[in-house]
């Protein structure tokens, strides 16, 4: 039901601060929003943001802690996951990210540091299928994505479905893992659906 734990970048390009404030919860449709805990839905999750929205948000209230170029959020999302922001220098120019870190695991943030600067120092411009699916993801309105229900298969209940338009079908639902190569390209911006494939997130 819930994507991978791992450190996974899910937008492409610089968030506004409408969309990073969106983006703080991109899974608050989930079914059973309020039972368990969903640390490992947020967990790992990250994308860039602007300096002003970093400064923005690192005046709001004091951070839990400060470490070199990142800094926690006091306020916890879930039991243990919080906002984790990074001010990173990649190629020679300083960019600002926010990220979700489970902090009882006393490392993830470092490797969080690691992964976004590994991730954004390639050299050439590239999404993996998992990064197109994440950001379609965070990018539909909530009117236009939705998570499969009662009327669904059992094994398909639960997982993420975003609406498509089809000529002879009108509107439909399909799963978002389930889109294909077109369907992925036909709902991501223009500017990024010739982006080259990359294997790796």
């Amino acid at each position: 039901m819930n994507p991978s734990a791992a450190i996974r970048k899910v937008f492409q390009g610089v968030a506004t601060r409408k969309q990073m404030y969106r983006m703080f919860d991109r899974h608050a449709q989930r079914p059973g929003r309020w039972d368990g805990d969903a640390s490992s839905l947020y967990a790992g999750e990250w994308f860039e943001i602007a300096e002003a929205e970093h400064d923005y948000m690192f005046e709001i209230l004091p951070p839990l802690w400060i470490r070199g170029s990142m800094f926690a959020m006091r306020e916890f999302l879930t039991d243990s996951v919080t906002s984790v922001f990074f001010s990173l220098r990649i190629d020679g120019v300083i960019r600002h990210f926010h990220g979700y870190c489970d902090l009882s695991e006393r490392s993830m943030a470092e490797h969080m540091r690691l992964a976004i600067v590994e991730r954004e120092s390639r050299p050439l411009r590239s999404m993996s299928r998992q990064e197109r699916l994440e950001h379609i993801w965070s990018s539909t309105a909530d009117d236009y994505r939705d998570y499969a229900g009662d009327r669904w298969p059992q094994s398909n209940r639960g997982h993420r479905t975003v609406v498509l338009y089809g000529c002879k079908e009108g509107t439909f639902l399909k799963l978002l893992d389930d889109l294909t190569d077109d369907e992925i390209s036909a709902k991501l911006p223009v500017h990024l659906r010739h982006l080259p494939l990359s294997i790796a997130a």
